[in-house]
């Protein structure tokens, strides 16, 4: 289990929910709902976003005085607590954000199949190649129509708007990547 630590030192390579809720809100004030809609229509915050996970975290960031929140009341609908980033929680983001940067984590359960598929015969080979290609390319496709929907995020923000783009457009990479990779694989295999 991940637990961020709130003193002086921030520890490298710890990523949490609870960091990603401080850059959310560093961009504008959020209720929970909000913040839990964000990151489930997010392409690359890998996070499910249940209320557990947001509440939880809003919950441990409040105790630490990192986000503030006020209760808006309204007549027709229930009361909404908007959470508000604090100075203190900037700083712990800012920290963080200036961490060493882990190296990418592949983890491709597809790999591991394909280590053993000398096991297989061509057709099944085959089925098991084509069945991979769907998933990239359908991942491909909501990936390229998710195409500026993280923008509302940085509203006039344009370098937040271009980090943004750059890090859909390195997760699109990835996905065309692994499509010429099977080619290859194809091709190698002699199964174009």
């Amino acid at each position: 289990m991940i637990q961020l630590t709130y003193d002086t030192e921030v520890e490298v390579g710890l990523i949490s929910i609870n960091h990603a809720i401080l850059g959310l809100l560093s961009h504008k004030p959020m209720t929970g709902y909000d913040l839990k809609k964000l990151i489930q229509e997010s392409s690359f915050l890998y996070w499910s976003g249940n209320n557990n996970q947001i509440y939880k975290a809003l919950l441990e960031l409040l105790n630490a005085g990192f986000v503030t929140n006020e209760v808006l009341h309204q007549d027709s609908s229930p009361s909404k607590k908007i959470y508000t980033v604090t100075s203190a929680g900037l700083d712990e983001l800012r920290k963080w954000v200036l961490t060493p940067p882990e190296p990418p984590e592949f983890k491709k359960t597809f790999l591991i199949q394909l280590a053993w598929a000398d096991l297989l015969n061509p057709d099944e080979l085959n089925a098991l190649l084509a069945g991979y290609e769907q998933e990239v390319r359908t991942q491909l496709l909501l990936l390229k129509g998710q195409a500026g929907s993280d923008h509302y995020v940085n509203e006039g923000n344009a370098k937040g708007i271009t980090l943004w783009k750059l890090i859909h457009s390195n997760l699109i990479s990835t996905y065309n990547n692994e499509l010429t990779w099977l080619a290859e694989l194809r091709h190698e295999l002699g199964l174009t």
